[in-house]
């Protein structure tokens, strides 16, 4: 899915001083990305100098549950 990947790229332009770990969440938020979907382009597009090699799981974890839109504020 390049939409992901464009959407990073544009983000890391535009935020030159952010991690690539922080522009990847900023990517996510809030757009359905399937689970396989956020591990592969993690894995491609995320520095392994961002982020701790122990804490990935969990990393992975919570960014999962942020790409999912607040359900609490759709009526």
């Amino acid at each position: 899915m390049r939409s992901l990947e464009k959407r990073f790229h544009n983000i890391s332009e535009k935020n030159p001083y952010w991690s690539s770990c922080t522009c990847f969440i900023r990517a996510v938020i809030g757009q359905r990305f399937s689970k396989q979907t956020i591990h592969r382009w993690f894995n491609k597009l995320v520095d392994k100098d961002d982020y701790a090699h122990e804490d990935k799981r969990a990393l992975l974890a919570q960014i999962e549950k942020i790409t999912k839109p607040n359900e609490d504020n759709q009526n």
